[in-house]
């Protein structure tokens, strides 16, 4: 854990006595193992987003690298961060501007390339409902170009960024990122022994990413509003911080053997909870569950238990026929979960109180 992190965590828990043992469990850094980016070619697809943004911060941060390729189709964006990061400064930088659905621009961009973060992705759940192909062609065929573009390009590492809503799909958003796990994992196999590996991380909510919650409830709130909308009183999410998803997306591309899908020991809350941390002094209003939107997250459904291994701070979801990398998770202390196993938002065994939540927004903010 950062110095930061760490001094944040001490000052939201100052007595020990009062406060769960769990909740200090609960933020993991998920720096370990380290990942080394020195004099590596890395590109990141959508990296103009918030998770791309934080990516690329963090790689200039704690690396020196050959090359760091930011592809993204948004030229004001990329306008945006070259002032931020200026090639100037950084004369490493390169800013292509390209789609994942376009595998030859694709191709010209890996030229070179030793690890690729895929994170370009339609995200919202409505509006995939209402542009249903172009969710397709954007989430799946892009996962597609990515993965065929990689093994032309000779790439070594390949980590595709998924989401909770792929496990159990009731949504076309979930449903095409499912497509998109299942096509990493499988292209391990087009790659041969020696060739490009593959592997997905899967996490939930992000604290401070664009289109996430508690932005939305900060705007209503200097808009005017006396009541914040809650979906259900029931709901429950997984959260994480872009430094944390940031890190857990580094390490796994460090212990990745291809194949596998990681995921995150996080903590949970209900909405309503995050609501009344967010204002304690606002109402709230009961909305209705939205079309394509569950009450509760799962991020390992009970039918991939048995060929789930679990280690000290996340989940590996292996291929069934993976014995080899299976044997080498629990030789690094891993243990098989139980038969039934699932890993959901509602019976997450770490909860959090308000004031680990309080912990998380600040390190999200901060």
């Amino acid at each position: 854990m950062s110095p930061s992190a760490a001094r944040l965590l001490q000052e939201a828990m100052p007595v020990p006595a009062i406060v769960p043992a769990p909740i200090i469990n609960q933020l993991r850094d998920f720096s370990q193992p380290w990942m080394d980016l020195n004099d590596k070619a890395v590109l990141v697809t959508g990296g103009t987003g918030s998770f791309g943004k934080h990516f690329i911060k963090t790689v200039l941060a704690q690396y020196k690298p050959r090359r760091l390729i930011i592809f993204s189709r948004d030229e004001l964006k990329q306008f945006e961060m070259q002032q931020e990061f200026p090639q100037e400064k950084y004369p490493f930088i390169r800013y292509f501007i390209g789609d994942v659905r376009d595998r030859d621009r694709l191709e010209l961009a890996l030229n070179g390339v030793d690890f690729v973060v895929h994170a370009a992705a339609m995200k919202q759940v409505t509006t995939a409902e209402y542009n249903p192909f172009e969710c397709i062609r954007t989430n799946v065929f892009g996962a597609e170009n990515v993965v065929t573009a990689s093994l032309r390009a000779g790439v070594k590492r390949v980590v595709a960024l998924s989401t909770d809503k792929a496990a159990n799909p009731i949504n076309l958003y979930g449903a095409s990122k499912l497509a998109s796990d299942k096509i990493f994992v499988a292209a391990n196999n087009l790659a041969g022994a020696d060739g490009t590996r593959f592997s997905v991380v899967r996490y939930g909510n992000v604290f401070g990413s664009r289109g996430s919650v508690v932005p939305f409830f900060k705007k209503l709130i200097a808009d005017g509003a006396d009541s914040l909308p809650i979906t259900d009183d029931r709901m429950t999410r997984f959260w994480i911080t872009l430094t944390q998803g940031v890190n857990f997306v580094l390490s796994s591309m460090e212990m990745m053997k291809g194949g596998e899908i990681y995921v995150p020991k996080i903590p949970s809350t209900t909405i309503p909870q995050l609501a009344t941390l967010v204002s304690p002094g606002h109402k709230q209003h009961i909305v209705g569950i939205r079309p394509g939107e569950k009450l509760h997250e799962t991020m390992v459904p009970a039918d991939d238990a048995h060929c789930t291994v679990e280690l000290e701070d996340r989940y590996v979801i292996l291929q069934s026929f993976a014995n080899q990398a299976r044997d080498a998770y629990l030789h690094r202390g891993g243990k098989p979960v139980p038969d039934g196993f699932s890993y959901s938002s509602d019976t997450n065994p770490e909860q959090l109180d308000p004031r680990g939540l309080q912990t998380l927004l600040q390190m999200a903010y901060a």
